[in-house]
Order: C-alpha cells, then structure tokens, then sequence
C-alpha cells in the first residue's frame, strides 16, 4: 500500500489512520434560513461529541432528475451568504463545483472543492479545481471502477493539487440501484488518498420516483458502520430537519434528530476499528 497522505484543512485533518472527520449538511442549500439553522445544529451536535466536522453546502444540483426539480439558489447570492455563516460558526466548508469556471470564485469562500461523481472525468473541471490550491474531494462515478480513480489523482497532481481526496457512493447496479463494493475503499487507499465514504448516496434509486430519485435511508447505518470498519478517513452524508419534505434527496437523507446516536456508534466502530488495526501491523494478519 502507498505512503498514507493527509489532508489539513483548518484545524480538521483527514487521513486514512486517524479518527473519522465527518462531512455534513443538507443536500443543497433550500433557503438561507433554513440551512443556517441545520448548520447551527450539526456543529451543536459535532462539538458535543467532540468529533472533527466538515460543513458541506451546495448551491446548485445540476443534475436532477427532472427539470422541474429544485435546484437551489444563486451562486453569488449562496457564496457570499456561506462566507458570513463559515466566519460566524468557525468551520471549515465544503462546496460542490460542476463548471471549471466557478472553481476560482467558490475557492474564494470553501475549504475543499467537491467535484460530484457524475463530473469525476472532466479534465477541465478537475484541472480548474487543482488550480485554485483548495483541498478537492472528488466522488467516484457511478459508472467508475475503483481502480480507474487512479487516473483522477493522477489528473490532480499533475497540476499540483496536494489536497486530494476520494469519496465512494455506491455503483450502478442494472437500472435504479446501487450497490456498495466495500473493497472499493481498500482499493482506492492504495493510492494514498484520504478516502470517504458518502453513505447516504449509497442508498440512492436513481429516477426510482418517476420524476426524481428515490432511496432507502434505512442501509444508511449498515453501510456507514461496515465502511467505518475498514478504517477510513472520513464519512459524507445528507441530513434534514424533515427529510419526506426536503427539496432533493430527501429519500436517501438522514432525519437529523438522528444524527448524533448514529455518530456515536460509528466513533466507536472507528476506534474499534483503531485497536485491529494496530494489533495487525504488528501481526502482519
């Protein structure tokens, strides 16, 4: 296995061998005083579990299903909005990218640019993400084998990008599922990367709605706890206030009343996971 790389944003360190970071936030941003609000409660709950937190925002989903879908608000309107909410709450901020030339402007106010799965192969983008000097979290497409998410790394460093990270979130499998190969992380650990698991898009059924995607959040904890095992170093997911009225993804999002007993487990799975894990480097097992 290669040399393990970390990634520091702010005073939040993403690595293979350390303690989970945890990535959070509603899917995409459905007003200013609504997200603030679920901002203000997950770093609540983060901070009362003493736990390492990453605030993921999105102003735009790009890719629904239908046309008809809500996409979000205006990225000057949303930039300039999450730039007071990071400054006022003190955490580092993820934001979705899909067009190389909003990489400079949302690097203006993110920490970590996230390049979605479905955009995992645009050069351009990818390029455009490295060259701001931001850390960049791509998701592996659907469609993308673990192995060939080398090839993403590889396009990152190539423009100097040292901030690289991979996040899995599940594989097509026939029309309108996913499924989750757990040996994707471990494959994907290989290049050195701090590796994510996004567990609430592993249980996505794509246009299984008709007009929208569907999910099953029931497998999200299964799937959090099983990717926790293999340690990793950190976990993605959707959460909302009321989930069955959320604007997008509201199927596959967690209940955020639910959050904190799942965080729980999961760091106690993460330590767990700790102790095997330095019983086998000395085993060699």
């Amino acid at each position: 296995m290669a040399k393990q790389k970390e990634v520091k944003v702010g005073n939040v360190v993403f690595g293979n061998d350390r303690p989970l970071v945890y990535i959070a936030g509603p899917c995409v941003i459905e007003s200013t005083e609504a997200y603030t609000a679920e901002a203000i409660a997950l770093k609540k709950l983060f901070a009362s579990l003493r736990t390492p937190f990453v605030l993921k925002a999105s102003f735009d989903k790009a890719n629904r299903t239908s046309h008809k879908s809500f996409r979000g608000i205006d990225m000057e309107t949303a930039l300039d909005f999450l730039k007071d909410l990071k400054n006022r709450l003190n955490v580092p901020l993820l934001v979705d990218v899909h067009e190389a030339a909003q990489a400079g402007r949302v690097a203006e106010v993110a920490d970590i640019l996230q390049v979605p799965a479905f955009m995992c192969r645009q050069t351009d983008l990818l390029f455009a993400c490295a060259d701001t000097g931001r850390a960049v979290n791509v998701k592996k497409g659907q469609f993308l084998s673990p192995w060939d998410a080398e090839n993403i790394v590889n396009k990152l460093e190539s423009r100097g990008a040292k901030g690289i990270m991979l996040t899995e979130r599940g594989s097509s499998f026939g029309y309108g599922n996913l499924v989750v190969d757990m040996r994707s992380l471990e494959v994907m650990k290989d290049f050195g990367c701090p590796v994510i698991f996004d567990c609430t898009h592993s249980v996505q059924k794509p246009g299984g709605l008709g007009a929208a995607t569907g999910g099953d959040r029931r497998f999200v904890p299964t799937l959090a706890k099983a990717a926790a095992a293999l340690k990793i170093a950190g976990l993605f997911f959707e959460a909302h206030p009321r989930p069955e009225k959320a604007l997008s993804d509201g199927p596959n999002s967690l209940r955020l009343s639910s959050v904190k007993p799942l965080v729980s487990a999961l760091n106690r799975v993460d330590r767990l996971a700790s102790e095997i894990a330095a019983v086998t480097a000395k085993t060699g097992v």
